[in-house]
């Protein structure tokens, strides 16, 4: 096998293999880059695949001589990135030995066949749908800072995500904080069988975070998406990501969040963001053979103070804010209650509470007509 890159455009198709590379896995294959070169259409399809997700990039390049073979992905990210001139040539000789050169420099490393590298799900298939990528970005910006990481109930590690004609809904819930986001918008059905759209997926925690991070924000960019009983495949307009789905049925959302809550105040978002990273100052101090102190919520007519105590000192502040209900105190994780709001867009926010022991509700004053967002968060029990 032998082809010559343009440099520049390698290590730019490299950049986004890594998402995908295992640094901890008994399998060698796994480290390492597929490639994939076809000299009659002039192309080198390289795949990385961690047995979880995987990302696969196709380039144009000279392929001199067709062929296929593994590659550490760390090394050749690295050699590639400190070679000097404009072109980099990769060969691979019988003996699964690769030399990696650019100008007078040349590299040598040992590959694998590519006979070792794991079997990769159908990257096509006859179920699917094209969304605008802006809008499955905001989707998940808003509820994936809720998903849990190490739950004993597997369903929790990842982002819930119904797909149908006319919407998308995301949930993400990790047992103390849960985000409800939907959006209304025209999808686009590829089902070749014409069936409408309705798909259930969970899709698990770290793919949610390299999925956020390769969609652009802008409307005019679109994904096509396609499915398996296990896995989700992103088509993008330079790669494809694919990822396995968490298996199982997610909990039942709607019945969690209560609805019947007899305290409401309306403040605005910013201030009271603010207001809590200077309570923030307190809260995040850690001191040795003491726990992390929460932020106490005070409602008393028009006011709503904000208080903080932990070992190191205290901290109170005062907003204006709408309330119908009676006075209440209640407290929460700091951060838990920062993240929430931040992933509020509305500038005035409406929490619905009850007592001092159940969940709150955070929702936008004012809802968007094609989007609904929720976002509920249980407190914490103060010290009497």
């Amino acid at each position: 096998m032998k082809i010559v890159f343009n440099r520049k455009m390698i290590e730019g198709a490299v950049q986004p293999l890594m998402c995908a590379v295992s640094g901890k896995a008994t399998l060698t294959a796994v480290e390492g880059i597929l490639f994939e070169a076809d000299a009659e259409n002039a192309t080198c399809t390289m795949t990385t695949f961690d047995l979880e997700k995987g990302m696969r990039v196709q380039v144009k390049a000279d392929v001199q001589e067709g062929g296929s073979c593994i590659i550490n992905a760390q090394k050749f990210s690295q050699t590639v990135r400190v070679m000097e001139g404009d072109s980099v040539t990769l060969t691979v000789d019988a003996n699964q030995q690769a030399c990696i050169s650019s100008g007078k420099a040349s590299h040598r490393m040992n590959t694998l066949p590519a006979s070792d590298f794991p079997k990769l799900p159908p990257l096509l298939t006859p179920d699917g749908f094209e969304v605008s990528q802006s809008a499955l970005r905001r989707l998940l910006a808003k509820t994936m800072y809720a998903m849990a990481t190490n739950d004993q109930r597997q369903v929790l590690n990842g982002c819930f995500l119904r797909v149908e004609d006319d919407s998308l809904l995301a949930v993400a819930c990790d047992s103390f904080r849960l985000a409800r986001c939907s959006l209304s918008l025209p999808v686009e059905n590829r089902n070749e069988d014409g069936t409408r759209l309705n798909f259930s997926v969970i899709l698990p925690t770290k793919s949610v975070g390299e999925l956020f991070r390769m969609l652009k924000d802008d409307e005019r960019e679109s994904v096509r998406v396609y499915l398996t009983r296990k896995t989700m495949i992103f088509y993008f307009a330079d790669y494809i990501f694919f990822t396995r789905l968490v298996e199982g049925v997610y909990i039942d959302f709607d019945r969690l969040i209560l609805t019947n809550h007899r305290n409401f105040c309306e403040v605005e978002r910013q201030a009271l963001i603010a207001a809590l990273e200077r309570a923030a100052l307190v809260t995040e101090e850690r001191v040795a053979g003491s726990v992390r102190a929460f932020v106490k919520l005070e409602l008393h007519e028009d006011t709503l103070r904000i208080s903080a105590t932990s070992a190191l000192g205290s901290t109170n502040d005062e907003l204006w804010v709408e309330h119908v209900g009676e006075d209440l105190v209640i407290a929460f994780n700091n951060r838990f209650l920062l993240d929430s709001l931040r992933a509020c867009t509305a500038e005035k926010v409406r929490l619905s509470m009850t007592s001092a022991l159940t969940s709150i509700n955070i929702e936008p004053s004012t809802p968007k007509p094609d989007e609904t967002e929720l976002f509920m968060l249980l407190p914490v029990r103060m010290k009497e």
